[in-house]
């Protein structure tokens, strides 16, 4: 059991942390304050700027960018985690004709900015011939760099977890490609979930930039209500009903994330789980299920230590 060495703060060290956290709180306050009446002054807050969202066209056309936004993000999402996996498999082969190229093109993929890949797509394609629709620049775009992001990501998993884990599902028969299904590839996405959910989360944010290629998504919306001129501009408020949905977006996400996580903490703990590994226990001589070549007939399962 590890222990913790804290000194408890005495009287004018729980003083000085009183009088720092009243400070905070009033600067807090103060910017809060400071900002809420330059927007006031500003008419920021007068009918003429809000009036847009009372009509129910608005948000008729909100909800179809809405749904533009998940459609590209959903696709993205599931795509950039299989080709994380593929990509990490490759760079984890033993074949170096595989790993090396594997290698190079993770590490390109993963050094090109999303929106640069996005005009390369829509932009540059034409060029030489070939034209593609603002959604698939928009999906690919997504999937080649985070896709290559967590390729990195489950590669690192994967090599954390202790070297007598493969050596475990060597020794009772497994080939490398079982050993990397059955035991290394579950407890790194467990291990991972958090870095995993987090780039998915990046993954939904930057469906923004296909606005830049015209995808007309949130921000591609956003930008188009904020040039009302019959509103007075509504540049900030657009942002944020915009920007609200997006952060009920990456709430949401989140508490998935978390579900799954108590999910996989759960199924942990149940007798017969992931963790539980194969193992052989002492026979004695005259037990039936011994042979003669000293093999049994079974193998028993026991809950292991987690990794």
């Amino acid at each position: 059991m590890t222990s913790v060495l804290y000194d408890v703060p005495g009287p004018r060290a729980i003083a000085r942390n009183r009088v720092l956290a009243v400070v905070t709180v009033l600067v807090v306050g103060a910017i809060i304050a400071f900002i809420v009446y330059r927007l006031a002054l500003s008419g920021q807050f007068s009918a003429t700027k809000w009036g847009l969202f009372t009509y129910a066209t608005i948000w008729e056309q909100i909800l179809a960018a809405l749904g533009k936004t998940l459609a590209a993000f959903g696709l993205a999402a599931v795509l950039s985690v299989v080709l994380g996996f593929l990509l990490a498999i490759g760079r984890l082969s033993d074949h170096r004709w595989v790993r090396v190229p594997i290698t190079a093109i993770t590490e390109l993929f993963r050094a090109v900015p999303v929106l640069v890949m996005m005009m390369l797509l829509y932009y540059g394609l034409p060029s030489v011939g070939v034209s593609m629709e603002p959604y698939a620049a928009v999906v690919i775009a997504l999937v080649v760099y985070n896709g290559s992001v967590l390729a990195e990501a489950l590669r690192a998993g994967i090599e954390s977890l202790p070297r007598g884990q493969k050596e475990a599902g060597y020794s009772i028969g497994l080939r490398k490609s079982g050993v990397m299904r059955l035991i290394l590839l579950p407890q790194a996405v467990r291990a991972m979930l958090p870095v995993i959910v987090s780039q998915l989360v990046v993954t939904m944010k930057d469906t923004a930039l296909g606005f830049i290629i015209t995808y007309p998504e949130l921000l591609y919306l956003a930008k188009q209500l904020s040039s009302n001129v019959q509103f007075g501009r509504p540049l900030l408020q657009s942002a944020f009903v915009i920007g609200g949905i997006y952060i009920l977006m990456c709430l949401l996400l989140s508490a998935v994330a978390k579900w799954l996580e108590g999910w996989s903490r759960r199924t942990q703990k149940r007798p017969g789980g992931p963790d539980a590994t194969t193992a052989t226990i002492p026979v004695q001589p005259d037990d039936p299920r011994l042979h003669r070549d000293g093999t049994v007939t079974e193998v028993i399962s026991v809950q292991g230590e987690r990794p």
